[in-house]
């Protein structure tokens, strides 16, 4: 079993407005997000979020979704609530909110990797570069709940080198998300379209 624990309750700090509810190709950055897991292998979905009109998106797909009352904690706060909803015996896929172009293709491949030998950590890579969504297994359940700050799990991934699965991507786009105007300014133009402000 994997739960996809999607994290979408940060602030914001470097955009000029929430990136999580601007467009891409018409289509809001978190409902893409949530499309892609909905259409995948993902056994539960959990939506960590702040605003209502996150939450009121989350709701129109049938997710599961969870206020954060400590998102000035950071993503960590966001990683131990996910993980305190879902099942003890399940995986968890932790997802980012601003990853537009993540597709159920990409969650699906991790999943089965994943499936192959259930003691790894999965991590994507990017055209070389440290990515998301990521796979947990149930062993770390309890480092999970102790982490701290905005850094997620990269200190358990960092402390168990050897129980990692580095699987490479070569298409940057998949994996890459927005946080800055310019990102988006970036993304839109090479898809030919324009923003929504």
């Amino acid at each position: 079993m994997v739960t996809g624990i999607i994290m979408a309750s940060g602030f914001s700090n470097r955009m000029e407005k929430n990136k999580l509810l601007l467009e891409i190709d018409g289509t809001k950055v978190i409902e893409r997000v949530i499309r892609a897991c909905k259409e995948s292998l993902l056994d539960d979905i959990i939506l960590i979020y702040r605003l209502d009109e996150v939450r009121d998106i989350g709701e129109r797909y049938g997710v599961r979704c969870i206020f954060n009352p400590n998102a000035h904690e950071g993503q960590s706060a966001a990683v131990k609530l996910g993980v305190k909803n879902s099942d003890s015996n399940s995986s968890y896929m932790f997802l980012v909110g601003d990853q537009p172009f993540i597709n159920h293709e990409l969650i699906d491949l991790l999943i089965g990797e994943h499936n192959m030998d259930t003691k790894y950590i999965v991590v994507p890579y990017f055209n070389d570069k440290f990515g998301m969504p990521i796979i947990f297994p149930p062993k770390y359940r309890e480092d999970l709940l102790k982490v701290k700050g905005d850094k997620g799990g990269r200190e358990i991934i960092k402390n168990n080198a050897d129980f990692v699965k580095r699987i490479d991507f070569e298409d940057e786009l998949v994996g890459i998300d927005i946080d800055t105007m310019e990102d988006l300014r970036r993304v839109n133009q090479s898809l030919g379209t324009v923003p929504i402000d």
